[in-house]
């Protein structure tokens, strides 16, 4: 399994990034947004908000089911919610990164955190080991600059204390998850995303900008929240980041 450590730079990326509240903003209380629409099939549970904008339009609910949120469709709510979700997005991509894995399938790997750079697509084939190591609030940032797409059955697992909510997939075009996928974090993306039949995200959002989300009996849960004391918290991780580098 390979295994990649975060840079001192990086990591004061990702303090910075939680220097004002948390990244998202208002968006965070949304599991679900789409630009031009949100449709679904079969008995799709979302755990959070609801919403899309500029489109007005969300089919499928039911079947679907909704808890612990609203829907908000074409209205002041979601609007503000795309406003800060493209702010986060703009903030993700802009960060200096700590590993260049264009080319590479994250499958097998083991990452700690930082921010991971793909200068085409992505792809998920297996299970990616992200580990926390120790610290509630670190960050893992992935910026991909064209698609992201897991294959079937593929996993995100978060170990060390993690919380999924500090996971972030910014990607420059549309995501796709494999049918069965168990999948961990935000994802902000330009155009759109899909989730195939069963996919989850188990700690995490789906946020388009431009295009539709596309649901498929799934389960997506936004009930964790980042923090703003992730960048205190991750304060202490720089340290020993660059402690564990001096004794290397």
């Amino acid at each position: 399994m390979k295994t990649l450590n975060m840079s001192v730079v990086a990591l004061l990326a990702v303090c910075s990034l939680q220097a004002n509240a948390t990244l998202l903003r208002s968006a965070e209380s949304f599991a679900v947004m789409g630009g031009s629409t949100v449709t679904n099939t079969g008995p799709t549970l979302i755990d959070g908000d609801l919403g899309v904008w500029p489109g007005l339009t969300v089919t499928g609910f039911p079947p679907g089911n909704m808890s612990n949120g609203t829907m908000q469709e074409g209205n002041a709510v979601a609007h503000q919610a795309q406003i800060d979700m493209t702010n986060a997005y703009d903030s993700l991509a802009g960060m200096p990164f700590s590993a260049d894995l264009t080319g590479q399938d994250l499958g097998g790997m083991m990452l700690t955190p930082g921010v991971y750079f793909f200068s085409s697509s992505a792809q998920l084939t297996g299970m990616l080991h992200l580990n926390a190591r120790g610290h509630s609030d670190a960050i893992f940032v992935f910026q991909i600059a064209s698609t992201l797409i897991t294959a079937s059955n593929a996993s995100v697992l978060l170990s060390g204390g993690g919380d999924g909510c500090n996971v972030y997939w910014q990607v420059g075009s549309s995501a796709t998850l494999g049918t069965d996928t168990r999948f961990t974090g935000n994802i902000l993306a330009l155009a759109s995303i899909t989730l195939n039949t069963g996919a989850q995200i188990t700690e995490g959002r789906a946020l388009a900008r431009n295009g539709a989300v596309t649901m498929d009996n799934n389960t997506i849960s936004a009930a964790c929240i980042p923090t703003p004391a992730a960048s205190l918290l991750l304060g202490s991780g720089l340290f020993w980041a660059a402690r564990t580098r001096k004794r290397a």
